[in-house]
């Protein structure tokens, strides 16, 4: 499973990097908003910080929502960088937008997903990524990780290769069960990886074995 981070925070960027496990990032108007960056200039410089951190994919979201807008912006999009992926709304000229960026080789990644059919409609039109939003379900008394195996199913059903991303994703347990069910990346805040760092039996362990340490060697 690729691990990508869900943040356009610098630094949590380079800690996850630094550690040896990111794969790529997502980002979006709400978490640009959140670092205070501001107007289209510096937002794409942010961008480009972000991508010479990394060495995978990052996910830039466009806000147009209309065909013609989505194109003009994922078309400029992707000169900041050659890791950029273009995100794209699941809406219908979302849709048509991915076919036309997937005809001339561009990366997308299709966002708000919430159903198995939006899923499907987002892999024949040949998005890279498609990430339904697991924890958003939950919230609504939906089965996030169904949604998941649903979409895995009908993938692996018809041999398409774009890959679920699993977003909105709040905490470990929805990692592992991501990635028992077969997701292919699993995009979280950095709290959420390094909450796998943690179990008491490692920390009970290795405060015996230093202990013991100590007492043979004073």
């Amino acid at each position: 499973m690729k691990f990508f981070i869900d943040t356009a925070n610098l630094s949590e960027i380079k800690e996850a990097q630094d550690l040896g496990i990111l794969d790529g990032v997502t980002t979006n108007p709400s978490l640009m908003a959140k670092e205070g960056i501001k107007g289209k200039d510096n937002v794409y410089r942010h961008y480009k910080a972000i991508c010479d951190l990394v060495t995978g994919d990052v996910s830039a979201e466009v806000i147009a929502t209309d065909y013609k807008g989505i194109i003009e912006e994922g078309e400029e999009l992707v000169t900041i960088d050659s890791k950029i992926v273009v995100k794209v709304p699941m809406i219908k000229d979302g849709v048509k937008a991915i076919r036309y960026f997937t005809d001339r080789g561009i990366k997308t990644n299709c966002t708000l997903v919430f159903s198995a059919g939006q899923a499907l409609l987002a892999a024949k039109a040949g998005a890279t990524y498609v990430s339904p939003f697991i924890g958003r379900l939950d919230d609504i008394g939906s089965d996030g990780l169904e949604l998941i195996a649903q979409i895995k199913n009908i993938y692996d059903n018809y041999g398409y290769t774009t890959e679920i991303l699993a977003a909105s994703v709040r905490h470990t347990m929805h990692l592992i069960e991501c990635a028992e069910i077969g997701a292919d990346v699993a995009t979280c805040p950095l709290s959420v990886i390094t909450s796998l760092l943690k179990h008491p039996l490692t920390a009970s362990g290795l405060e015996t074995f230093l202990a013991d340490h100590k007492k043979v060697n004073g």
